[in-house]
């Protein structure tokens, strides 16, 4: 509460600062009450209201004694909703921020760093054959200058898995909040190398740089998205989730337009251009620290329930916090004397079969749906389109734009329609377009028109990637696991993500060798079992508690048997109306 409500307007309800600090017998004139965490009191004008006592079994861990005093306050008269509705307004205003200081040095991180290397690919090979010929006094043969070139490419992926594999043990030592503040350690490094390459005469600095932001990619995929989950409510926590495919997206598309050869694209600028990564992260280091941490990790792993409570506090405001602390401690309850699981556990255990199952086969599926294989395929598809030389850097920036496009608009249905929905349709629309697509680039030499529809399908694939597979699958991870397992989901997550971009990134050129015009062929046998695989196995999620959702995974894996234990609401011991 930033002010006592002043006594214009009406409420109907529960007036929202219930705590037992109300003196009995003063029901009729002010009412007074402290404050969480404060220790100040908060007073207003609350005229004709009833006052009902309840004493109730306490929740566990709340720091009161187990029996305590609990007075509602039953409003019909001229209490205002107006000191709320601002104090809500600006929780609001808390979780916005919060989502865009995790995501500007997130996700953001990764589309930007993946999208900015092509740009300077000839100018980086030139730098790459002139150190060589400074240091040996004869140029590196073609063939090498293509092997650096790779490795330079390769090593960020190579990197995002030394990431994966590092942000679970992170994030349960540090935190989500701190351990991606400390991941831009990677970042500065990285930034560092770059910019002072050139000078330093030495293409193994831009290796290294490459390792560096991918080990930051690897973490911040994998942390953001655990934290962002972990501190939205249930009713909004899909699409808060989804902003990490927006941040993406958004990366991807800035990466593009910052490599333009009019910005820092051309052949003096490029160390800036890879550099420019420290500029997100240093936004990230001003304005996370000032944001609260996920309040399940404070009250589930670290047992701080002041904290949590006041973490609660900031992203909701204090009339919505009650409900959700009764639930943290349901999940707590349900959690105890459980340590954290390691990434191998989770395949030895019955109870979570269906969701290493749907994390493994759906990650696999959205990274070998070819959406990735799409970019490689398009200038040269634009060109046959007719599109000249010069233009073409700005038709691939259009491809960027359509996935930031869908990546907003699944954010804000998909709490309408689900994630099964939105998976299933997202798989089916690729398995359309990525046909057609095939039957284009069959056809395109013999039909004037065929370059044209392969340049739409192209457009029409990325749309279909960004409303569901791009976004929902990132964020299975927090939604099918508790909190002692949801690190360790993490980390096969995000292992087997890198793993397959690396495969996929190594093996396409023999596979387009091989197939053709027909390469697409297998990519859509991949979007059809993910398709399916979703409608048949893998449960909905859209606004179920974390608990809800255990209780409901429990029942698919032992179906023969009965439910988990579940936690109980406090008993009413007595209640009688003053």
């Amino acid at each position: 509460m930033s002010a006592p409500p002043s006594p214009q307007r009406a409420c109907a309800g529960t007036c929202p600062a219930m705590v037992a600090a109300v003196p009995l017998g003063q029901g009729r004139s002010s009412q007074a009450a402290l404050l969480p965490n404060t220790g100040e009191m908060c007073t207003w004008s609350m005229p004709s209201c009833d006052l009902e006592r309840s004493e109730v079994q306490n929740l566990p861990g709340l720091g009161v004694s187990d029996k305590g005093l609990r007075t509602s306050v039953n409003c019909t008269g001229a209490a205002t909703l107006e000191g709320f509705t601002t104090a809500s307004n600006i929780q609001g205003k808390v979780l916005l921020l919060t989502i865009c200081a995790a995501g500007i040095g997130g996700t953001f991180q990764f589309g930007y760093n993946l999208s900015i290397i092509n740009a300077p690919t000839l100018h980086i090979q030139d730098f790459t054959n002139e150190t060589w010929w400074a240091r040996t006094g004869r140029p590196l043969p073609d063939h090498l200058v293509l092997l650096v070139w790779s490795l330079m490419v390769s090593l960020y992926p190579l990197g995002g898995l030394f990431g994966a594999l590092l942000a679970g043990p992170l994030a349960i030592k540090l935190g989500r909040k701190k351990s991606l503040l400390v991941n831009n350690v990677f970042v500065v490094a990285a930034a560092i190398l770059f910019g002072f390459s050139r000078r330093a005469g030495s293409f193994e600095m831009i290796m290294l740089g490459r390792l560096l932001v991918g080990v930051s990619a690897g973490v911040s995929m994998n942390v953001q998205p655990m934290y962002l989950g972990e501190s939205a409510p249930k009713e909004l926590r899909g699409a808060v989730a989804m902003t990490s495919a927006i941040f993406a997206a958004l990366g991807v598309v800035m990466g593009q337009v910052v490599g333009l050869r009019e910005l820092l694209g051309g052949p003096q600028a490029w160390p800036l251009l890879l550099a420019s990564c420290l500029v997100p992260g240093l936004l990230q280091l001003a304005s996370l620290p000032l944001l609260p941490e996920s309040p399940r990790y404070l009250l589930i792993d670290c047992g701080d329930t002041e904290a949590c409570l006041a973490a609660l506090q900031r992203l909701r405001g204090p009339a919505d916090v009650a409900g959700e602390l009764a639930e943290l401690e349901q999940e707590r309850a349900a959690c105890r004397d459980r340590r954290a699981r390691r990434p191998w556990e989770l395949f030895r255990e019955r109870a979570l079969r269906r969701q290493v199952a749907s994390l493994v086969v759906l990650g696999s599926a959205m990274e070998l749906c070819g959406n990735d294989t799409v970019y490689a395929y398009a200038s040269g598809v634009f060109r046959e389109a007719g599109i000249p030389e010069e233009k073409v850097q700005y038709a691939i920036i259009g491809t960027g734009s359509c996935e930031l496009l869908t990546a907003f608009v699944s954010c804000v249905v998909i709490e309408r329609l689900g994630r099964r929905v939105l998976l299933m349709g997202g798989y089916c629309l690729m398995t359309c377009w990525g046909s057609v697509f095939t039957v284009a680039l069959y056809l395109q030499s013999s039909i004037p028109w065929m370059p044209y529809l392969a340049m739409s399908c192209i457009f029409a694939f990325i749309l279909s990637f960004g409303i569901g597979p791009a976004g929902v699958t990132g964020i299975l991870a927090t939604e099918l696991f508790d909190q002692t397992a949801r690190p360790a989901a993490y980390m096969v997550s995000g292992a087997l993500m890198w793993t397959m971009l690396f495969l996929v990134g190594l093996g396409f050129p023999f596979i387009m060798e091989g197939l053709s015009h027909f390469i697409y062929v297998p990519f859509l046998g991949v979007c059809v079992c993910g398709a399916i695989y979703t409608g048949f196995f893998l449960p909905e999620t859209k606004g179920k508690t974390f608990l809800e959702i255990s209780e409901e995974l429990h029942r698919l894996n032992f179906p023969r048997k009965s439910p988990g234990p579940t936690w109980r609401d406090p008993e009413v011991i007595l209640s009688t109306e003053l």
